[in-house]
């Protein structure tokens, strides 16, 4: 396995828990991101997937769709990430990311695994799943986005830092710097 494969599988594995912890009852519960629902948690990391499943495979990316099965869909569409990572030529494959033209190894290692962490706690959070994060990947992502404060504070990408507490630890660290509050 390569290391983006390595990585995108440990932190999509915590979000498949999450996503299999919430009951039907659940999706309406308010989640940290700022006016999204469980459900709206699924629906745009499913729909960050399905942007790279069409960027590699052709086609055109679909929102989730109200009647979809979020778990249906997030697991559909993790496997067919999961054999995009396996595929050295799909990971070298240039598709449109989010600050332009980039392979797909370079998007799915840095952006969708950086997503799908943070939003593991996001839905974990909304649902009362176990919110505790792999702590590497944690470090990885926390690492990766330090350089790009400034970017990242732009409408629509991640909120105003929060000060973390005395004394937090690195997830909390990483959390507040996404503007969560923990």
């Amino acid at each position: 396995m390569s290391e983006i494969q390595d990585r995108y599988h440990l932190i999509s594995e915590g979000f498949d828990a999450a996503v299999a912890a919430a009951a039907p009852d659940k999706w309406d519960r308010e989640a940290p991101c700022e006016g999204w629902k469980a459900r709206d948690v699924v629906a745009h990391v499913v729909g960050g997937h399905r942007g790279v499943i069409a960027g590699v495979r052709g086609g055109e990316p679909k929102a989730l769709g109200s009647e979809e099965d979020p778990l249906a869909a997030w697991r559909d569409a993790r496997a067919a990430l999961e054999e995009i990572t396996g595929d050295p030529d799909a990971l070298a494959k240039e598709i449109d990311g989010p600050i332009g033209k980039m392979p797909a190894g370079q998007i799915i290692g840095r952006f969708v695994s950086m997503d799908v962490l943070v939003h593991t706690w996001d839905l974990a959070r909304a649902v009362g799943a176990d919110e505790r994060l792999d702590e590497e990947s944690v470090k990885h992502a926390y690492e990766g986005l330090k350089p790009m404060d400034a970017m990242i504070r732009q409408p629509g990408v991640f909120g105003p830092k929060v000060e973390p507490p005395a004394g937090a630890d690195l997830q909390t660290e990483f959390l507040c710097f996404l503007g969560r509050q923990v």
